[in-house]
């Protein structure tokens, strides 16, 4: 099974983090996530992370739009 399938139909919460902005130059980011809203992260790279997102699938954003949950 591959990863993506694996993680939209069983996904592994490492944690949460809170999305910070929508502000894209270049992908439409809005209609995805949420300002201020709460995300479960299912897998994280140098520069990604994937997490549940408004679609209700796993999508993979850049770092910038999140910030940490204490």
């Amino acid at each position: 099974m591959t990863l993506h399938l694996k993680w939209n139909n069983n996904p592994e919460v490492m944690r949460q983090v809170k999305c910070v902005h929508t502000e894209a130059a270049k992908y439409k980011v809005d209609t995805m996530l949420t300002k201020d809203k709460l995300y479960d992260v299912i897998n994280e790279t140098e520069e990604f992370i994937f997490v549940i997102d408004n679609s209700n699938r796993v999508g993979g954003f850049y770092k910038e739009y999140f910030a940490e949950v204490e």
